[in-house]
């Protein structure tokens, strides 16, 4: 079988003479650590300049903002006026947000698994707490002018490649690149792929996961000063390396990343370990 050349890469040269700097941690629990610590560290760095941080944050991986809320609480940071923008949410049929209280709601995790964690005397204000709204998905854009820019974007890969919901051109579709790069925030139909692999989360019934979403778009994604992504799943062993070595292109969102000064992808050591091809 002939296999593309960068699925035969090895942890030790992952990444290796790319613009995107590569970190391998032990474990799905290391990596959550970094995460909370490279979202605390922008927090308090803006707070210490006078200002308020800007940060679109993901919802997967998770495991980080459990870590993050205890941290706060414990160095009584104040995050009233930190902007937290989700960079995506599921749409209904009617193209609305899911119900908070749908258990797929990403809005509803965020509530549970990091808001009401918080101190309300250091939590961010409502209005600071953003999801991009499908009814004006532009004003995702119009904030972060507002606010000054995105301090840092932090977030996870799909299995194809996608960041957020930024889904690859389907097939028979054509776009470039840079045209990529240039998508705004918007709504959109998911991937079968993506509803396939989000199935894990319902055991693995697929009809379960909406087939409409929002995103936050790869302009206000690329345009963040940091990137600061984050794979911890088996799965992600091959398109980790196809976004890192692989062909730059809008077939493979993730190899974007690559565009950017100041990207860095953290793996798990599961994840940096060279694809095992066969039956099994």
């Amino acid at each position: 079988m002939d296999l593309p050349d960068y699925l035969k890469i090895g942890p030790a040269e992952l990444g290796r003479g790319q613009p995107v700097a590569v970190q391998i941690v032990s474990d799905a629990a290391a990596l959550a650590n970094d995460v909370a610590a490279a979202m605390f560290a922008e927090i308090r760095a803006a707070a210490e300049n006078g200002r308020a941080a800007t940060l679109i944050v993901p919802v997967g991986p998770v495991d980080q903002f459990p870590v993050l809320a205890r941290r706060l609480n414990t160095e009584r940071l104040c995050c009233r006026q930190v902007a937290f923008i989700n960079m995506d949410e599921y749409l209904d049929d009617d193209g609305a947000w899911l119900p908070i209280d749908h258990p797929l709601s990403f809005r509803g995790f965020m509530q549970r698994a990091f808001y009401d964690l918080l101190d309300p005397a250091l939590a961010p204000s409502v209005e600071n707490r953003v999801f991009p709204d499908p009814r004006r998905p532009e004003q995702t854009g119009r904030l972060i002018a507002e606010r000054g820019g995105v301090d840092a974007c932090f977030g996870g890969i799909g299995i194809n490649g996608h960041l957020a919901f930024n889904e690859p051109p389907e097939p028979g579709e054509t776009c470039t690149a840079e045209q990529f790069a240039a998508l705004p925030t918007r709504v959109l139909n998911l991937a079968r792929e993506t509803r396939t692999i989000n199935a894990v989360t319902v055991g693995g019934e697929i009809g379960l996961i909406p087939r409409r979403a929002i995103t936050i778009g790869m302009r206000e994604i690329l345009a963040a000063r940091r990137l600061r992504f984050y794979c911890n799943r088996p799965w992600q062993q091959s398109v980790v390396r196809r976004a890192l070595h692989g062909p730059l292109t809008a077939a493979c969102p993730a190899s974007l990343l690559r565009l950017h000064a100041d990207a860095r992808l953290t793996v798990t050591a599961e994840v940096a370990a060279t694809p095992q091809i066969g039956l099994r």
